[in-house]
This record gives C-alpha cells, sequence and structure tokens, in this order.
C-alpha cells in the first residue's frame, strides 16, 4: 500500500479529475476535433486509475471510491456516439453516484459512512472506533444515513444539470463549466453535512447523538478528543 500521506493521494486523486480537461483544451488548441478530444480525456483517465491500482495495491475508502468513479466514467466513454454524449458522460456517472450514495443507506454501512471515516476517524475532534458506535448507538447510525440521502440529492441534482449543459451550451463550454460545478457541488455538500454533523453533537462525546454506548467509552472517547486538540500542532505533525 502507498507510504504517501493520505492527504496527497486525496489531492492527487482529484486532480485526476482534472486532467482530462486540460487534455481536451490542449487538443482542441491543436486541431483535434471536439470527439477525439474529449475520447482521449476519457482514455487518460482509465490509465490513471490503472496505475493507482498497480502503485498502491490496496486502496482504502476514498482512493476507491475515486477509482471506480473514474473507471464508471471510462467506460461510458468508450460507448460510440456524439461529442455531446460524451459530454453528458458525466450526467449518467454523477447520477449513478447519487443512486449510489441513496442505495448505500440499506446497505452495512452507508457510502457517506465509509468515505467520511477514511478521513475522519480518530482524528479532528472525531472519535475513534466507528464501527463499535455504529453497532451500539442509533443515533450515530441515523446521522451517517441521512448524510448519505444529501450526498444522493445533491450529485442527482449535479447530474441534471451536467444534462443540461451538455446538450443546450457550446461544446467547448461544457467541460470547463462541468469542472467548476464539480467542484461547488462539491463543497457545497461538504459544506452543509459538517454543519449537520457539528449539529448532530459529533464532536461532543457527552451529546445525545451517542445514546447507547456505555459511559467509560464516552470517557475514553471524550480524553481522548480533548488529549487531540491540546496536543501542539508540531507533535501532531510529527506522529502522522
Amino acid at each position: 500500500m502507498s507510504t504517501r500521506p493520505r492527504w496527497l493521494r486525496y489531492t492527487l486523486g482529484a486532480l485526476d479529475f482534472l486532467v482530462p480537461v486540460a487534455l481536451y483544451y490542449a487538443l482542441r488548441a491543436a486541431g483535434v476535433s471536439a470527439y477525439l478530444s474529449l475520447l482521449a480525456g476519457a482514455l487518460a483517465s482509465l490509465v490513471s486509475a490503472a496505475v493507482t491500482l498497480v502503485r498502491d495495491r490496496k486502496l482504502d475508502e476514498v482512493a476507491a471510491f475515486m477509482t471506480a468513479v473514474l473507471v464508471l466514467s471510462t467506460l461510458v466513454a468508450l460507448i460510440a456516439g456524439s461529442p455531446r454524449f460524451l459530454l453528458a458522460k458525466d450526467a449518467w456517472v454523477t447520477g449513478a453516484v447519487g443512486l449510489w450514495f441513496i442505495a448505500s443507506c440499506w446497505a452495512a454501512r452507508p457510502l457517506a459512512f465509509h468515505l467520511a471515516r477514511a478521513v475522519g476517524e480518530g482524528r479532528f475532534g472525531w472519535p475513534s472506533d466507528w464501527d463499535g458506535l455504529w453497532e451500539q448507538a442509533p443515533r450515530w447510525r441515523r446521522m451517517w444515513r441521512i448524510a448519505s440521502v444529501a450526498w444522493g440529492i445533491g450529485t442527482l441534482l449535479d447530474a441534471v444539470l451536467r444534462w443540461v449543459m451538455a446538450y443546450s451550451l457550446p461544446i467547448d463550454v461544457v467541460p470547463a463549466l462541468t469542472q467548476v460545478l464539480f467542484i461547488l457541488t462539491g463543497v457545497v455538500l461538504f459544506v452543509v453535512t459538517n454543519v449537520y454533523y457539528v449539529a448532530s453533537g459529533a464532536m461532543n462525546p457527552c451529546s445525545r447523538l451517542y445514546d447507547g454506548v456505555p459511559d467509560e467509552v464516552r470517557s475514553r472517547t471524550a480524553s481522548s478528543a480533548r488529549r487531540r486538540t491540546r496536543q501542539p500542532s508540531g507533535s501532531r505533525s510529527a506522529s502522522s
């Protein structure tokens, strides 16, 4: 598994979504047709996903999610069609991701839980042992299901906007605008759900969110959270 810091792996993963756009405009500037430029960008995403799989061998939840989206996007792009269809593929993929978020509420753990745990478990004021909390705290389970529904609805709305842009705007404008929409949707959903987590009491081990969790576990969680909060930034960096 890769020894690079998580923040670096996730940043590089996010950049994989920007590479096809940069390649598209570079090829268009060189006189390549819109269809071939879009197809080249999709194939570049597939190569990037393959390199990640070979290099890291084992992916955590966030990296696996990003890789799955890139592969799905590439497979859709390989279906023969017009440039408009290739532009609309992002709408299909984003819509599938939205349905994935919602459907995961009936799985053992919702998708929002898996993605947040890879980054937050035991960090940034979050408690540790999320699986234990899942078994013991009904409100904890409900919070993650609601968050998954929120992400699902947000990404479905994003998909609708992508579809409209793909078939109504000039072709060369759409790739850049869809990336702006990608960033905007992610930021809005991240802020909204994190405000919801704080309001639900996720950062407070004594909140009702943790009803059902034994008192001794709450005490250990509260002590751990206080130590992480007081830990100097230099030693925290060294420990990570």
